[in-house]
């Protein structure tokens, strides 16, 4: 049911403000059963879930498919940055059933730490990982030096002038804050030391600042974050906004997560695994590296996000009108069903999928998750 428009919305919404291999499917656990709180029979329950940007296409299908299994449930997605998603639970007060961001650790820093000001609660105590990805960058037949460029000399080519470099906007998405750190890593991997500085240094109206003592890299971002006329360095609010802006030849490179520009059909410039982010044999090496944003929106907490291997988080907020079905939503796409979605939009799933504080999650979530293990 207009299924094309509210796709469309996601798109219009991304505001500026704003591995595990899966198992096969036949090898899962049946979806538990879990009890709506709406007969078949009644009128349809609307489900608000709100997902981040690179989760547009995967769950436009996964809503297909789970509106399918249960019609009298009516799923209405919303993708932004991942940060942005969160706004809209904790300063927009917004009833969402469903938050699903591309960077857990936003789950608990945002949402534990926020009360709900009528019930008192927090807007959630408990959240799952339940994906991964890897960073990448992607390109098309019209980007200059798309016949040149490769995973030896990126960051070479991305520095030539007239070449136009997009990143999400940190402050508001997830891809944003780890193209930076991509940044910084590179220069240990390339021996390039002045890398970020080539890459950022003079792009924006308030810089970019990195520091570095013996054990970290810390790159602060300001927090009115805009870039100077002529700046090879486009920002866009959420990473998926690059997309149209590659495929026109508007812009030449994009830092994407690699399900995204698969989905897109998209060129792609694969990082090794000391870069993209996605790879659990090199997480120490990852936390080198710290992006702190200088922004009052988050004054009553401290954002600050440690280099670490990609997970995506999902959680049902405390307010959330609709949580039974919220559950049978998660549960769906947990279960083979979702998986299988999943896995055809190329988007790395953890089987089974960990849960931060499991005894507070529904039983039925329960029953399919396997506790977080934390540093």
């Amino acid at each position: 049911m207009k299924k094309s428009l509210l796709l469309l919305g996601c798109l219009l919404l991304l505001v500026q403000a704003g591995c595990q291999t899966a198992a096969p499917a036949e090898t899962q656990p049946a979806t538990p059963a879990v009890t709506p709180s709406a007969s078949p029979t009644a009128e349809s329950v609307p489900l608000r879930v709100f997902c981040a940007g690179s989760l547009i296409l995967p769950f436009d299908d996964l809503e297909k498919a789970f509106e399918s299994r249960y019609p009298h449930i009516d799923v209405l997605n919303e993708c932004h940055g991942s940060i942005q998603v969160i706004r809209h639970v904790t300063e927009l007060h917004e009833s969402i059933d469903v938050v699903a961001t591309a960077d857990d650790a936003l789950i608990p820093m945002l949402m534990y730490t926020a009360e709900d000001p009528d019930s008192g609660l927090p807007y959630a105590s408990w959240h799952i990982q339940f994906a991964s990805n890897h960073l990448a960058l992607a390109y098309s037949p019209l980007s200059q030096y798309a016949d040149e460029i490769n995973a030896e000399n990126w960051y070479e080519v991305l520095t030539r002038p007239g070449v136009r470099v997009g990143i999400a906007d940190p402050r508001f998405d997830a891809s944003g804050y780890r193209a930076m750190m991509v940044f910084f890593l590179a220069q240990a991997e390339y021996g390039q030391p002045r890398l970020f500085s080539q890459m950022f240094q003079g792009q924006f109206s308030y810089p970019v600042a990195l520091f570095q003592d013996d054990d970290m890299a810390y790159i602060t971002i300001p927090e009115i974050l805009e870039t100077k006329p002529g700046a090879r360095v486009v920002i866009r609010g959420a990473s998926i906004q690059l997309i149209a802006l590659i495929q026109s030849g508007d812009l030449d490179y994009a830092f994407e997560y690699e399900s995204v520009i698969q989905q897109h059909n998209l060129q792609m410039v694969s990082f090794p695994g000391a870069l993209n982010l996605g790879e659990a044999a090199y997480a120490e090496q990852y936390r080198g590296v710290q992006v702190e944003l200088d922004f009052q929106r988050f004054a009553t907490v401290e954002p600050i996000f440690r280099g670490e291997r990609i997970a995506y988080g999902i959680t049902i907020p405390s307010n959330a009108p609709h949580p039974a079905e919220a559950a049978l939503f998660i549960a769906f796409l947990l279960g083979p069903d979702g998986q299988a979605i999943m896995e055809a939009n190329m988007q790395p799933m953890f089987v089974p999928a960990l849960a931060d504080h499991p005894e507070l999650l529904p039983p039925a979530l329960q029953a399919i998750t396997d506790p977080l293990e934390t540093p």
